[in-house]
């Protein structure tokens, strides 16, 4: 009888730090026939994105980048074809780079994100690019899907689940003290905030410009966000109509638009970031994803949140900045609630949010990542941040960063 196989063991692998290096994102558009991007396809968008971040970083060598992961959430057309890999190959980058799609609606380039930051933390690479790509003008939310039948007739969700307004009428329903009066003066001073931060120049680093072509207009250079409508006041927003429903509280001003738009960033092992001469703009600390009741998709970001903390050891009273998308103001309010944060707290997207700027789905996590990198280089004061949002068919999602120019001032 011969001896048994002696029994393998596995190579023990210490973890390693993940570091946000850079993020840029084309400016947003509007998903309309005469948007800034109705006739630029969304694979080129993501392009342009992808070398920006290598123009921007000259001391990363192409073939140092060991994966592009992009999202989309629709995934036909311009922006299918296993999305990462086609768009590596159309920036230039070695076609020895693999690249591959990802689709958690909303969360998709949050998702990116997390997923290679989780490869990068294991050893199976060193540098990354993630992001999201999202044309709603080529392809609506639900273009070409066939949702199963069981859904509705086994009554496994509600009829609601699957159209985001009317999620969000659910939500205001679970929580009355969010009133559309409170909706609408948050998404007012989204915008206000939005404009301000523009003219300060603040939004301007996180823009790359797009040449672009309209059969009626001619060649130009899309360089600025097409969504926002600064001077929005309360009382604008007050006599829009609820078109989810009669005498409802969610409109066209307290929520994000339909958007087209890209977004991308480098991640990288904190110690090959440091070998190569890259930046360190954070440092991933920890992360959560959990699923609600789709009916009440907005409230995700409270559990994922929760569960973001409770994985890294924090708690609410640690973070000192918040990026959270604003799909709806009342997603965002519930949220605020909950955590126990006032509507004006100056932590809270400190340049707008998507109220403002726009919603391009799959793209957005990566914008406020983006964001709270540019936040964290002015605040050395503050230690941690959130990222969060809400994401279609009843999930949330959450992940904290650390500031490596903390000085010790604050959480």
């Amino acid at each position: 009888m011969s001896a048994p196989s002696p029994v393998r063991s596995h190579t023990a692998r210490a973890l390693r730090d993940v570091v946000f290096v850079d993020g840029v994102r084309t400016p947003f558009g509007k998903a309309v026939p005469t948007g800034l991007y109705a006739e630029t396809r969304a694979d080129d968008l993501v392009v342009r994105v992808i070398r920006e971040l290598l123009r921007r970083h000259p001391e990363l060598p192409p073939e140092r980048v060991d994966e592009v992961a992009i999202a989309a959430t629709t995934q036909i057309g311009d922006q299918g074809l296993t999305i990462g890999r086609t768009a590596a190959l159309l920036a230039g980058l070695p076609n020895t780079v693999p690249g591959f799609a990802i689709d958690r609606m909303c969360a998709g380039a949050m998702t990116a994100v997390t997923t290679l930051g989780s490869g990068i933390a294991f050893g199976a690479y060193d540098v990354a690019i993630a992001g999201g790509v999202e044309h709603m003008g080529h392809h609506p939310m639900g273009e070409g899907v066939d949702p199963n039948p069981r859904f509705l007739s086994e009554k496994l969700v509600d009829s609601s689940a699957l159209v985001m307004g009317q999620t969000a009428e659910n939500l205001h329903d679970r929580y009355p003290a969010i009133t559309k009066e409170r909706a609408d003066a948050f998404a007012a001073a989204s915008q206000a905030k939005y404009a301000a931060a523009l003219a300060e120049g603040s939004i301007a680093a996180d823009l790359v410009p797009v040449a672009i072509r309209s059969t009626d207009r001619g060649y130009g250079l899309a360089s600025a966000d097409e969504p926002p409508r600064p001077g929005t006041s309360v009382s604008d927003l007050a006599a829009l109509k609820t078109p989810f429903r009669i005498h409802g509280r969610v409109t066209a001003g307290n929520a994000a638009g339909l958007n087209d738009g890209a977004t991308g960033c480098i991640l990288a092992a904190e110690n090959v970031a440091e070998e190569l001469g890259l930046p360190r703009a954070m440092r991933l600390v920890g992360y959560g994803f959990v699923g609600v009741e789709p009916e009440v998709m907005g409230v995700g970001p409270v559990p994922s949140t929760e569960k973001a903390l409770r994985n890294t050891g924090l708690s609410i009273e640690d973070i000192g900045l918040f990026e959270l998308n604003e799909a709806f103001a009342v997603q965002v309010l519930a949220f605020l609630d909950h955590f126990g944060i006032t509507d004006d707290d100056a932590r809270v997207n400190p340049w707008g949010g998507a109220i403002a700027v726009g919603h391009p789905l799959a793209s957005s996590g990566v914008r406020l990542m983006t964001q709270l990198a540019r936040h964290f280089a002015a605040r050395p004061d503050v230690r941690y941040g959130l990222t969060a949002m809400c994401i279609g068919i009843g999930m949330g999602g959450s992940v904290i960063w650390e500031n490596p120019a903390y000085d010790g001032g604050s959480p």
